[in-house]
């Protein structure tokens, strides 16, 4: 009896004292990339207000070459939106909408995911005049992980896990706007 009242008292502290540390982790998250293109703003901005020409650059959208993708509204205004549903668990299903733009400076995104597990996160995309005929392009993914859920973001590293996706799209994208 001895040994299990231990073992209850061991393994109570076990569960607890992830519990109590996530009271502790930062529930909010950015993680935000940026990359120099050699084009005027305004054309890189026309491009990039289009949803669809995400899967041209998007390292999430070129994750699985069959995943099913529908589109509704009209692209480039607000409460146009892209998803996609796949087989692959890496990728699963889930849409992305517009829901905001400022002509030639900046796109928000909402971003909902379905499969494997359901969540909602905020996206938004940014072009500013670098210099004579350079845009400078930042991509930023935030959100909010709710308790006891921000415990994950010890676990994983979101700025390194999203954050090279976003390279990706964004080396992508300036190798498209410059060959144009």
């Amino acid at each position: 009896m001895k040994i299990l009242k231990w073992l209850f008292i061991i393994i109570v502290i076990i569960i607890a004292i992830p519990l109590i540390a996530a009271l502790f982790i930062k529930k909010d998250y950015e993680v935000g990339r940026e990359v120099v293109i050699n084009k005027p703003k305004q054309e890189v901005f026309e491009y990039v207000k289009y949803l669809k020409n995400q899967n041209d650059y998007s390292k999430w959208a070129s994750m699985d070459p069959h995943m099913k993708k529908t589109f509704t509204g009209t692209d480039g205004t607000p409460g146009f939106v892209s998803a996609w549903e796949s087989d692959s668990s890496n990728v699963g299903a889930g849409e992305q909408e517009i829901k905001g733009i400022k002509n030639g400076e900046r796109i928000d995104y909402e971003i909902r995911f379905k499969k494997p597990f359901e969540s909602t996160g905020l996206a938004y995309m940014t072009t500013e005049q670098s210099g004579a005929d350079q845009t400078k392009v930042k991509w930023v993914f935030y959100g909010n992980m709710p308790y006891p859920m921000n415990l994950m973001t010890v676990l994983m590293n979101m700025d390194e896990s999203i954050g090279n996706d976003l390279d990706i799209g964004l080396k992508n994208l300036k190798g498209i706007m410059e060959k144009k």
